[in-house]
């Protein structure tokens, strides 16, 4: 059966890193996995729980080099650099909206923890760069008379719950900030998504350069729909949050259904009503 091609071109995205790791304003641009560093920092105090052995998952581990003393940074392969049950941590940044195979990397980060390990991933998802899709949509069409793909297809924090189920994880969590950044123009706007690393590196991506009529009619676009007051132009970054443990007998489960030893209308102290038969 032949396989469907896949959604990133790797070497492209190797390129565009190591470009954005040559650009001089490249440590201000990851402004967004600063935001996610703090955040899951802020969620493993919450833990209250000492981690000795760390792994971090991220195609930029200049981010995460003082995260701690015994942390192994490992980049975002297609296969993960985790030796099994090797960690009681592991942190996917930054870097799972661009795998092939998402649920095959959690189920990799699963694999390379100790039982009741700790696995947090954070990546780009839901409205991320909504306004940018609209805006190139449209003008592409008008100027062109076609689409083709510009932005990741990014996904809905109500469907990636299911990501953490089916790679194994226990007591799964998934939970989503948004981050919204006024630029001055579109230019601008490209230009931290070079420095970020986080230009088009879709496999399926147009292979010509496009005209400078088409970005034009883009920015007229999303100056029209998507301006702030000052006249600045608004772009959203949603980051979202997947939370799951390695199975661990210790850890609480579901009861089974008809094995409750108390009526909940008992405990809500009102009195019990039967629902008609035809409900």
């Amino acid at each position: 059966m032949p396989q469907p091609p896949p959604l990133t071109d790797r070497s492209a995205l190797t390129l565009h890193r190591a470009r954005a790791l040559a650009r001089p304003d490249h440590q201000d641009a990851l402004f967004l996995h600063q935001i996610a560093r703090s955040d899951i920092e802020e969620r493993l105090i919450e833990v209250n729980r000492t981690f000795t052995t760390p792994a971090v998952v991220t195609g930029f581990p200049s981010v995460w080099a003082d995260f701690h003393a015994n942390a192994a940074i490992v980049p975002d392969e297609e296969m993960l650099g985790l030796a099994p049950q090797a960690h009681d941590l592991v942190i996917h940044a930054m870097a799972l909206h661009w795998a092939n195979d998402p649920v095959g990397q959690l189920v990799q980060c699963r694999r390379a923890l100790k039982p009741d390990g700790l696995c947090i991933a954070v990546f780009l998802g839901g409205e991320t760069l909504g306004e940018l899709r609209v805006s190139l949509a449209e003008a592409e069409s008008l100027v062109s008379g076609g689409l083709s793909p510009r932005v990741l297809p990014m996904g809905e924090i109500r469907d990636l719950g299911a990501l953490m189920q089916r790679a194994g994880f226990a007591l799964p969590v998934a939970d989503s900030v948004s981050q919204v950044v006024a630029y001055r123009s579109l230019s601008r706007l490209f230009s931290d998504l070079r420095s970020m690393g986080e230009t088009n590196a879709l496999h399926a991506r147009l292979r010509r350069f496009s005209t400078k009529a088409m970005f034009a009619k883009a920015e007229l676009t999303y100056r029209d729909t998507y301006s702030t007051p000052e006249g600045h132009l608004k772009a959203t970054f949603a980051l979202q949050f997947l939370t799951g443990w390695s199975p661990h007998d210790s850890q609480q489960s579901p009861l089974r259904p008809g094995s409750a030893k108390a009526r909940l209308a008992d405990a809500l102290g009102v009195p019990e009503t039967p629902l008609p038969k035809d409900s």
